[in-house]
């Protein structure tokens, strides 16, 4: 551990990882779904219809179709899990299938009496064929075609989640899902509810890409058993695993701004029962760079240390364990080029934000798998962070204060979880407890002192403390016929401490029209208490006025929507077309208001009688035309408004039209890789300035917008026997947003803004780096 552990901190995490069972399914579709796969002619290598499927001990079978696929429901009750393959003409065989995913499994039969190799493999294509949500895989070979340090990078080459900077001072960055901020979406790591609340603003910078396995992205809504805060849908990441990651991995990333990032994973089994993972990243920017020659700073100075320790247990009698605990550190130093914190009064002689946070997490979660049933377990999750961070803003010019904003939380979560069938595993359940605690305690001195106001009155405005306990049940129910439908129906029911009851709704629905084409639906609702200042963080980096109400209301959003998935062939190799549509309507929203008044920024409830909405459509279409050679191209409308003074109005800052196209390629053994990403960017619609100063309501037509822009990456790899070079450029055609900073020459006037930021600040970036890694 790099930091110690503040004792009240360490008192929590102890009490919680101490003789705690802790365990939530990955995901129950994996957990319980049919066993599929393919059984073939060894000989002759084609499918073999007509072979008989079943479970050793048991009635259960299925009959292969004439591709030679099968899908069989797990039994109730069965001796172990083992299939018996029979064929007429061909020698029956017996296959051993994997308990932990969700496993396809290939079977050559061969038509003497030697058996046939036997293969069990698991699937992961870009677009999931098998679960019931809308989910897209960014796998860790994905995550090398571009210059992935963190999260925030790890989406370079996807259509579906766009990642936008809030400011440009703070570097702060956040992600868009179905055109809505990324506090709505709920990111989870390993299916754990993570990096929420008052991280957010800065939680893509807080996990290293090279800890990244794969990434799972499941637009609208998913499961009840991650809680009910989840509006947009849900990223999922899934961290290396002790027992499979490699035992060492070594990736050194250079720019040519200054950047430098470092990052180590270590991982080795301390016996066959006991294995352990150390993963280390740290990263540094020192240079002051402005190359717009605006005076002030392109990124900001920032440095980071990031630890993380991850155990894990496997009995191999249905016990599994996993610990972990993490570290963080990171300082951030921006504004103008002469700006030095440490100074006499820094912050009046020159514009600088700085920004100093300590992260402490650790979880404990154990699962227990019935013995010849491996469709029913039961788990216990615990987890607990320590959220700590200041940060302070220039503002205004005398008798105006620096702008302070500090923040704590404490987090705890447990869950208890139980998942079984009824009858079979067509018919699945889950159900559950769960307990959240949320200790938020905020200090926000926006730089002003009001005359006749008392001190009481003025702590109170300024401290801006919540509380939240919320304990809750869910239950979730299963139908999947083995063919063809998959019916996911859940409900929540939790008790919020501070606004009673709440009822979460979701249900989810697959059906295959055919064998390649694979309809769903989604439904349901999402809840989640705002943030005002985390959720508006990149305001702060303007001159304008932060006023809140102070009775606002929890979110609450429905969400309605369903794609179409089409696998099909181009010249004899796969391919999919994916098409989908979502609606999210609010009940009620907090809703920042930078239209009315432009020099403040009003956090107010969703008007009486007004509209706050969601609409999203995307298409992408995925090729591999040749071996070796892969292509998607991606078109995104998103038509995104809310009411503003009875006016509906576009969000500020959303993109209404997206295109994006990435292609790559890979010789034999992947010796040579090289990938090549444009996203072109349609207008957006801008807020007015802050020294405008009068009310913006003449309609939608009269608001600014950013001009059209297209962004190249491309990146090149060299693979040897142990390592990996790889360069790579972003930005090709050096496009830069004009004036990033409204004002900057004057950043203690009314009209200073640094929040409306839409494209690059600093150009064209190169970068190169090393990967060395023993397996």
């Amino acid at each position: 551990m790099l930091f110690p552990l503040r004792p009240r901190l360490a008192a929590t995490l102890s009490l919680m990882l101490s003789g705690s069972v802790a365990a939530l399914a990955q995901s129950s579709t994996d957990a319980l779904a049919p066993v599929r796969g393919q059984v073939t002619d060894a000989t002759a290598a084609k499918p073999l219809p007509g072979a008989v499927v079943r479970w050793l001990g048991t009635a259960d079978a299925a009959t292969t179709d004439n591709a030679g696929s099968f899908a069989l429901p797990r039994p109730a009750r069965a001796e172990d899990s083992r299939l018996i393959i029979n064929a007429l003409g061909y020698s029956a065989d017996t296959v051993a299938v994997a308990t932990t995913v969700s496993p396809y499994v290939r079977v050559a039969l061969r038509p003497s009496a030697e058996l046939g190799e036997v293969k069990i493999e698991g699937r992961a294509p870009s677009y999931s064929s098998l679960t019931p949500t809308n989910t897209q895989v960014i796998t860790s070979r994905d995550l090398t075609k571009s210059a992935c340090c963190n999260l925030a990078e790890s989406f370079e080459t996807n259509a579906a989640v766009e990642v936008s900077t809030t400011d440009a001072v703070s570097g702060a960055k956040q992600i868009q899902l179905l055109g809505l901020d990324g506090a709505y979406s709920l990111l989870t790591i390993d299916n754990l509810p993570a990096l929420r609340g008052l991280s957010t603003p800065y939680r893509l910078n807080y996990l290293s890409g090279t800890w990244i396995e794969s990434i799972d992205i499941i637009k609208g809504m998913g499961s009840v058993v991650n809680g009910y805060e989840s509006i947009s849908g849900q990223v999922n990441v899934r961290l290396k695993e002790p027992e499979k990651a490699e035992r060492l991995l070594f990736n050194a990333y250079g720019n040519d701004l200054g950047k430098f990032d470092l990052n180590l994973n270590l991982a080795t089994p301390l016996s066959k029962k006991v294995s352990t993972a150390l993963l280390l990243h740290s990263d540094h920017l020192g240079r002051r760079v402005d190359r717009n020659k605006d005076g002030f700073m392109d990124l900001p100075l920032a440095t980071q240390y990031n630890v993380f320790n991850k155990w894990k247990y496997l009995s191999g009698k249905g016990l599994v364990t996993e610990i972990g605990l993490g570290a963080l550190r990171e300082t951030r130093e921006g504004g103008q080029l002469s700006f030095r914190p440490d100074a006499d009064d820094a912050y009046r002689q020159s514009y600088g934000f700085t920004s100093r946070t300590n992260r402490y997490t650790g979880f404990a979660k154990t699962s227990y798998t019935w013995p010849g049933r491996p469709y029913q377990s039961l788990g216990l999750l615990l987890s607990g962070t320590h959220h700590d961070f200041n940060s302070t803003y220039s503002y205004k010019q005398a008798p105006f204060e620096p702008r302070q904003y500090d923040g704590t939380q404490r987090t705890g979560l447990a869950t208890l979880l139980f998942q079984s069938v009824i009858g079979t595993t067509a018919h699945t359940y889950r159900v559950g407890l769960s307990y959240l605690h949320d200790d938020y305690r905020e200090v926000f001195r926006n730089g002003i002192n009001y005359l006749n106001e008392t001190p009481a009155a003025r702590y109170d405005r300024q401290h801006r403390n919540r509380l939240e306990n919320v304990p809750g049940g869910f239950a979730e129910y299963t139908y999947q016929n083995s063919r063809n439908l998959i019916l996911v129906g859940g409900l929540r029911l939790d008790r919020h401490n501070l606004y009673g009851w709440q009822l979460t709704p979701r249900f989810n629905l697959k059906y295959d029209a055919t064998k390649n084409s694979v309809l769903r639906l989604a439904a349901g609702t999402g809840f989640r208490v705002a943030n005002p200042i985390a959720d508006n963080i990149g305001s702060l980096l303007s001159a304008r006025e932060f006023v809140i109400s102070p009775n606002l209301r929890p979110e609450k959003a429905w969400n309605v929507g369903g794609s179409l998935t089409q696998y099909f062939t181009v010249a004899g190799r796969n391919a999919t077309f994916v098409a989908d549509y979502y609606h999210t309507e609010f009940q009620n929203q907090v809703v920042a208001d930078m239209y009315t008044v432009p020099s403040l920024l009003l956090i107010n409830n969703l008007e009486s009688g007004g509209r706050s909405f969601s609409r999203s459509f995307q298409a992408e279409v995925q090729v591999e035309p040749v071996k070796g050679l892969t292509t998607k191209a991606a078109y995104k409308y998103l038509d995104v408004k809310t009411s503003y003074e009875g006016q509906l109005l576009r969000r500020p800052m959303t993109v209404p039209h997206r295109l994006f196209f990435n292609v790559g390629y890979a010789t034999a053994f992947d010796k040579w890789r090289a990938d090549f990403t444009v996203q072109g960017f349609g207008q957006r619609p801008l807020a007015p300035h802050p020294g405008e100063g009068h009310q913006h309501g003449s309609g939608e037509m009269s608001l600014p917008y950013s001009p059209r822009f297209a962004l190249l990456n491309t990146q090149l790899t060299r693979a040897f026997k142990r390592f990996e070079v790889y360069a790579g450029v972003e930005n090709l055609t050096n496009y830069r947003q004009d004036n990033p900073i409204q004002s900057a020459a004057a950043p203690f006037s009314q009209d200073f803004d640094a929040a409306m930021v839409y494209g690059p600040t600093y150009g064209r970036l190169t970068y190169a780096g090393l990967r060395f890694r023993i397996e």
